[in-house]
């Protein structure tokens, strides 16, 4: 049976890099490589194995992978399609089976969940939902992505949260008609890395803090914490992803909207006075993807599911 000291590897596959990780956790990393996301998926994720197959020569023998990608994925056990991702706007990446890419190729245990749900798991264990059972952790990069914490789980029915497709609500002045292929104006349509630089012709890092388009996307991004308020009911929301963390001024646009938005409706202490710690970056900043991917490969490593 693997100890918790055991070294693990995880491989975060995001939409536009991917990212590679040896250790047993946030104090204990021992190699990292970063590669960008190509539209060939074979070319990707056969780079992925390479850099696994490095690593495991330079640090030793590892007891799981842990596989945290973007989807939509087929996260159902038993179903025939399981560990591919779904359509996808990712250019060449649909249909692909990640999981038996890396099974068939590795002895060691496999395990596999969304990029969202690995990085919600990586904040219960490590980061800033250590004492949560319910949360939430949204991304916001070049797409959005929801993952969802209930008792401790990750909550998974006919299929896992897709709640960067949610349908948004706009004044009837904006025509912009959003980026999204599927959707148009949906949430990632609409708040997402490339939506945003569809519409301002600037990158979100590049985009200055007092820009009007980021009151757009803080009113989108606060109609999901409204949603997921009302619904999931979670103990804290954490906002994560590249757009997040590199524009710190876009939380304080989101608690102001949600406040305005729920309209004082649900008297709870964490929407009044503790709003900031109601919605909340990550704990592990930018390391909450690899790391939720470690935090997957302990899950395979110990025989549970994620």
């Amino acid at each position: 049976m693997a100890t918790e000291a055991a070294l693990l590897a995880g491989v975060e596959l995001g939409g536009t890099k991917c990212v590679c990780l040896v250790g047993t956790g946030p104090a204990d990393i021992r190699g990292r490589v970063s590669l960008p996301t190509l539209s060939d998926a074979n070319a990707t994720l056969t780079r992925l194995a390479q850099a696994l197959g490095d690593l495991r020569a330079a640090h030793g023998p590892f007891a799981a992978i842990g596989l945290a990608s973007f989807g939509p994925l087929e996260l159902r056990r038993g179903c025939a399609g399981y560990g591919r991702i779904e359509r996808t706007p990712k250019e060449g990446w649909s249909g692909v089976d990640v999981r038996g890419f890396f099974a068939q190729r590795f002895a060691e245990p496999v395990g596999l969940s969304t990029d969202v749900i690995a990085a919600a798991l990586a904040e219960g264990r490590w980061g800033a939902a250590r004492d949560l059972r319910d949360y939430a952790y949204v991304t916001v990069g070049t797409g959005v992505g929801v993952g969802l914490i209930a008792g401790g789980q990750p909550l998974i029915g006919g299929h896992h949260p897709e709640l960067g497709h949610i349908r948004i609500a706009r004044p009837a002045e904006d025509r912009w008609p959003g980026s999204c292929r599927f959707h148009g104006d949906c949430l990632e349509g609409l708040a997402s890395g490339p939506a945003i630089e569809a519409r301002s012709g600037i990158a979100p890092a590049e985009l200055p803090a007092d820009s009007p388009v980021w009151d757009g996307v803080a009113a989108a991004l606060a109609q999901l914490a409204h949603t997921l308020t009302l619904t999931f009911a979670p103990q804290r929301i954490l906002i994560g992803g590249g757009v997040a963390l590199a524009q710190p001024g876009l939380l304080p646009r989101i608690r102001a909207a949600l406040r305005a938005s729920l309209g004082g409706y649900l008297a709870l202490p964490q929407l009044e006075d503790g709003m900031d710690e109601f919605i909340a970056p990550p704990g592990l900043g930018s390391l909450a993807g690899p790391l939720g991917a470690l935090s997957l490969a302990s899950q395979a490593a110990h025989g549970l599911r994620s």
